[in-house]
């Protein structure tokens, strides 16, 4: 697989984060032309100037969805990380935004990519993040976990009409308790110390965990598409 992304336009749309930042370092040996996206954390999204193009992009916007996906003419993959837990104490704010940025925002970007894929008659990828969460059922994770499950279920639906001789896979990647990320506060919190104290998982997972299943994935001759990975070390099961 070495050197097979070499030129190529990989959009990592919320790529500045932990999860993201560590796709991009993987990616980047590899000299793609990497495009990174943030919301807000300019400071943070600066450390990854040396490998990456970084543009601020709000994927509620139409307008930012637009400039992000001008800036790569020529896109042969996208991954969008964006998300919010939306841990708000009023329940019907907090599924608004849920559904906004965890739902709304990441499925309009990856179709709009997958409309300029088939347009330029480019074999592409696009993996979407989604969650545990979305895949079993875990008690007071509605806000957060539906919009995920939605963006699952239309994924899906997105690489069956992207199938046949357009070539444009669509993945969801499922992380689970991964040590960079949403979940990063509540390990350093001692919040799930009992999925390994009870032997569910044999540790934490890691930003590279994911990193290396949007590899698979970004694969040019990949044969997988409309599929869910759940990267959780088998929390789930």
């Amino acid at each position: 697989m070495r050197d097979s992304l070499q030129n190529k336009e990989i959009i990592l749309a919320g790529g500045t984060g932990g999860l993201g930042a560590a796709t991009a370092s993987l990616l980047a040996e590899e000299r793609p032309r990497l495009f990174l996206s943030y919301l807000s954390n300019r400071e943070r999204a600066e450390k990854l100037i040396p490998i990456a193009t970084i543009l601020q992009a709000d994927l509620r916007s139409g307008r930012d969805r637009k400039r992000l996906l001008d800036a790569a003419p020529h896109l042969h993959a996208l991954v969008v990380f964006t998300g919010s837990p939306a841990r708000l104490p009023d329940p019907v704010e907090a599924m608004q935004l849920s559904y906004e940025t965890n739902y709304v925002g990441p499925i309009l970007l990856a179709r709009e990519a997958a409309g300029r894929m088939r347009d330029a008659s480019t074999p592409g990828s696009i993996v979407l993040i989604s969650t545990m969460q979305a895949a079993a059922l875990f008690p007071g994770s509605t806000a957060y976990a539906g919009p995920k499950a939605a963006l699952l279920h239309a994924a899906r639906i997105l690489a069956k009409e992207c199938r046949g001789p357009s070539n444009i896979r669509v993945n969801v990647i499922c992380p689970g308790v991964n040590q960079a990320g949403m979940a990063e506060a509540s390990i350093a919190a001692g919040k799930y110390d009992r999925y390994i104290e009870e032997g569910q998982i044999p540790r934490f997972g890691r930003a590279i965990d994911v990193a290396r299943a949007v590899r698979f994935f970004l694969q040019p001759d990949n044969y997988v598409t409309g599929q869910v990975l759940t990267v959780d070390g088998g929390l789930t099961l």
